[in-house]
């Protein structure tokens, strides 16, 4: 592992620029604040004051950028606290979005915050504050300050389910030598993917990294409240139902044309449309009736009447829900550019799952999932209509759930390796 003195020049810049910046904090969270992008009742956990005290005993510190990453990471709370029933829980994450549904659903002995700019005085607030025994980073959220006063203070590092595409790969690389030095602090790095791997040893070339697979496939199913499901069953009846999940407006320009087909075909055929961005409702709706279909607003508390056609699920933390009630899914982020969203969590769930062209952020996944038979890539409308009425739906269902449960070793490897890190405490 680097030492502190072993800082390089790229890294040295950085930490420079952020302590000249860093007076300026307040300011970029109140223009943050106007924009809508800061959650007004916990926007000084961004200064690192905490709004929670620290728990005795020995603390984990997991950190993610959003909602999905952070909910994947709830598997792995769960084996840690399994094997050490001692251990205390801080996930942070920085989109606004991930900091309520996640507290709705906060594993045993967890506290969520959201995590400091990257600048000296909130950096040195947040870890004099939280002082944790050990630092999980996930994914490919990474701030190098706080790394490297995490790893200053004696704290172990480790990078867990790391995702790094040939897209982020260059750009990264116009700041190899910082993210280098930023890498050389981690203790232990395990990736998604062979493709990440090397990305990152071609950054960092003296570090250590194993492969993984992701830990999405392993964390515990999205929850949903059992009585509102019988409800919304019991409503529905015998409509034939499929969702779209994680949706962008290339996403939903395609499945609201094959449901406009559907529609006319089947008046009782009904999309549940999940946009990933709940605050493009309007957009959204405007784009159903420019396809002549009816719809009802989760939001505003309306139920799809008989002759609805869509149902907009414009509502955070409810995809357990709708990939319980669905046998079939459309993930979206497939698409357009954003190339994919997370397909593990609709096949815990038993969804057949279908998708786009683009699936850059899991390709390992979806080609896991292809070679098992358990999903359909398809291209446009017509084909997601026709891949809608295929008979071995529940088939495919079945072999990505099984494909789920056998890919789930990841969270106990990860586990037992970073138990290892913590040692006994």
């Amino acid at each position: 592992m680097t030492t502190p003195a072993e800082t390089g020049t790229g890294l040295r810049a950085y930490l420079a620029l952020t302590a000249l910046i860093s007076p300026l904090c307040p300011l970029i969270l109140r223009r943050r604040l106007k924009r809508g992008k800061e959650d007004p009742a916990r926007w000084s956990e961004k200064r690192g004051r905490a709004s929670a005290p620290r728990p005795d005993g020995p603390l984990i510190w997991l950190h993610a950028v959003g909602l999905g990453e952070v909910m994947a990471l709830r598997g792995l709370i769960a084996a840690l606290h399994a094997a050490r029933p001692d251990l205390s829980f801080l996930v942070t994450s920085t989109a606004r979005s991930s900091g309520g549904v996640f507290a709705d659903n906060l594993p045993p002995r967890t506290t969520h915050q959201f995590l400091p700019l990257d600048l000296a005085g909130p950096v040195t607030a947040f870890l004099d504050h939280w002082h944790p025994d050990l630092a999980v980073w996930s994914e490919q959220d990474l701030w190098p300050r706080l790394v490297h006063q995490t790893h200053a203070r004696g704290i172990p590092l480790a990078l867990v389910n790391a995702r790094m595409d040939s897209a982020a790969h260059r750009k990264r690389a116009r700041m190899r030598g910082m993210l280098r030095d930023t890498y050389a602090r981690f203790a232990y790095l395990a990736a998604q993917d062979d493709a990440t791997a090397r990305h990152i040893r071609d950054l960092a070339p003296n570090v250590t990294i194993t492969t993984l697979g992701s830990l999405k496939s392993g964390s515990a199913p999205l929850p949903d409240d059992p009585r509102e499901r019988a409800d919304l069953a019991r409503h529905l009846g015998a409509r034939k139902l499929w969702c779209a999940a994680s949706t962008h407006g290339a996403d939903e320009a395609v499945v609201l044309a094959a449901q406009a087909m559907r529609h006319r075909a089947d008046p009782a055929a009904l999309l549940i449309i999940v946009p990933r961005d709940p605050d493009r409702r309007e957009s959204l709706a405007s784009a159903c009736a420019a396809y002549g279909l009816p719809y009802a607003m989760r939001s505003c508390g309306e139920l799809p009447k008989p002759g609805d056609a869509v149902w907009i699920a414009d509502s955070f933390g409810e995809l357990g829900l709708w990939y319980r009630l669905c046998p079939v899914a459309v993930i979206g982020g497939s698409f357009g550019q954003v190339q994919g969203h997370n397909p593990w969590e609709a096949a815990q769930l038993d969804c057949a799952i279908l998708h786009g062209p683009n699936t850059a952020n899991f390709a390992a996944d979806y080609t896991a999932l292809a070679q098992a038979g358990a999903t359909i890539p398809v291209r446009d409308a017509a084909t997601l209509n026709a891949a809608l009425d295929r008979p071995d739906l529940i088939e495919m269902a079945t072999q990505a759930r099984i494909l789920q449960s056998n890919s789930a070793g990841s969270v106990a490897r990860t586990s037992t390796a970073l138990l290892d890190l913590l040692g006994d405490g």
